[in-house]
């Protein structure tokens, strides 16, 4: 994939704005990060050249000034809500995410609970907090929220929330994912502390939509078609526009929220230093866009993936129908369709060829890889070793595991471990290589390859197994599936 993005130019860039922000106001400020802070595999996809994990070397930039402060809805909590990329609950990324954090020597403040209504799921995880030695804080529902202002910054509304105490001039409030409370969280804090004689400042970092690109821009859209169950609408800043003349992005919760955040400033210091959602920002993505179509490109992939991730979703009834066609028409305003994935076509090809499930997996070069299921290896096993013969430049018909080697470990699976799937998933057939890599220098040699799968596209013509599915995000292919499961058993695990 081409390079469209200049990463070290980013990470500069925005440390500096921050820190200019903070100088702003009373040095102190909330800094409300949107999207994944440790690793932002969305924005990597979309943005060629952005690394996962650039807005945390970032902010070590400005390590000794900040603490964190991590947020998470009760209702994920109790819903076991999954973060799509990891595949693990929000819960489970909260306590992956201290450690992460903790490993780099960045203080984590503490854990808020929002929209806390009593829910046992998350009392039941705030006493694992607790035992842990974590700090946590709950933030309650505010009816009429967001729209009854007069209530919200009041004793009745912000007033409830437990007061968080920070003691670092830039204090940064994240999240395992989209609508866990973040901006609320900030604003209840300014609402706080105003109250103690503090006039501290609050400001947005929101990586998409990006502000200065076009409403309908693909990246743009992809953010729409990642959030599609948030409702999240880009829209024009109607604000900004009206302040400045100038056209810029937003999305409508920030346009709701905005007149709450103007009406807290308006109480602590008499005016909003904001004219409007644009201006919270400190985003200086789109100005380190080198290749704007190669980013488009990369969208619209996105965008493609998002509408079979939801497919999928849909299957399982994780979602409605509604969903389905948001993405839909997404897809329709990015002018992409089923034809520009490759590897659609490729599958479903050798599918109906073969007889037999099929994936197909394109390398960074272009090439279009396949594999069909057999009697000793899934589909997407199959494409696994034959993408790696190619990488390698070993002959196809050359076998890296010998049969003699698979029908032991199938042994294993269907009588003493009671899987009804003697086929090798791609967990167990990368181990059997790793063992004849040992001994092989053709099977080491296709093992050293692995790095390059990662980022390259593939796609399978039945819904995979966790455990498939799992390795592949493990090994960074961006995978889709067709809606359909191999068997019509009702159960499926392995």
């Amino acid at each position: 994939m081409k390079t469209a993005f200049d990463n070290d130019k980013y990470v500069t860039m925005q440390s500096e704005k921050i820190a200019k922000r903070i100088a702003k106001f009373d040095n102190k400020l909330y800094l409300e990060f949107g999207g994944k802070l440790f690793d932002d595999n969305h924005a990597a996809r979309v943005l060629p050249g952005f690394l996962p994990d650039s807005k945390l070397k970032m902010l070590l930039k400005l390590k000794e000034k900040l603490e964190i402060i991590i947020v998470i809805s009760a209702n994920s909590i109790e819903k076991n809500k999954i973060r799509g990329d990891l595949g693990i609950t929000y819960d489970q990324d909260l306590l992956r995410l201290i450690d992460a954090f903790s490993s780099l020597d960045l203080y984590v403040n503490s854990i808020v609970i929002t929209r806390y209504c009593g829910q046992p799921a998350a009392d039941k995880f705030r006493q694992k907090l607790s035992a842990l030695g974590i700090k946590s804080y709950l933030h309650f529902d505010i009816e009429g929220y967001p729209s009854n202002v007069e209530k919200i910054v009041s004793d009745e509304g912000y007033g409830k929330n437990d007061y968080i105490e920070t003691t670092k001039p830039l204090v940064v409030v994240t999240a395992p994912g989209g609508g866990s409370g973040k901006m609320a969280t900030c604003l209840s804090q300014l609402y706080h502390e105003h109250k103690r004689g503090a006039a501290a400042g609050y400001a947005k970092f929101e990586t998409f939509p990006i502000w200065n690109k076009p409403l309908m821009h693909p990246v743009n859209l992809a953010y729409e078609a990642a959030t599609a169950d948030l409702d999240d609408i880009n829209m024009i800043d109607s604000f900004h526009l009206e302040a400045y003349n100038i056209k810029s992005t937003t999305y409508n919760r920030d346009a709701e929220v905005f007149p709450i955040l103007s009406a807290i400033f308006q109480k602590i210091r008499g005016d909003c230093p904001y004219k409007s959602p644009t201006d919270m920002g400190v985003n200086m993505v789109g100005d380190c866009i080198d290749d704007d179509e190669a980013c488009r490109k990369a969208a619209k992939q996105e965008i493609l993936r998002r509408y079979y991730q939801a497919l999928y979703d849909l299957k399982n009834g994780d979602i409605n129908k509604d969903i389905v066609h948001k993405l839909e028409l997404l897809m329709q305003q990015a002018s992409v369709t089923k034809e520009d994935r490759k590897v659609i076509s490729a599958a479903l090809i050798r599918q109906e060829v073969t007889g037999h499930p099929a994936c197909a997996i394109e390398l960074k070069t272009g090439e279009v890889v396949t594999g069909k299921t057999s009697d000793l290896l899934g589909a997407m096993a199959s494409a696994l070793l034959n993408s790696l013969k190619i990488l390698a430049g070993i002959d196809h018909n050359l076998h890296l595991i010998s049969p003699q080697s698979i029908q032991p470990i199938q042994i294993l699976k269907t009588n003493y471990l009671g899987s009804i799937n003697p086929r090798l998933h791609t967990d167990e057939i990368l181990i059997a290589l790793s063992t004849s890599a040992s001994d092989d220098p053709d099977a080491r040699k296709a093992l050293e390859q692995l790095p390059k799968l990662s980022g390259c596209e593939a796609h399978s013509t039945v819904i995979m197994s966790p455990v498939d599915q799992k390795i592949i995000r493990r090994l960074g292919i961006n995978l889709t599936c067709e809606p359909v499961y191999e068997t019509k058993r009702l159960f499926h695990h392995k």
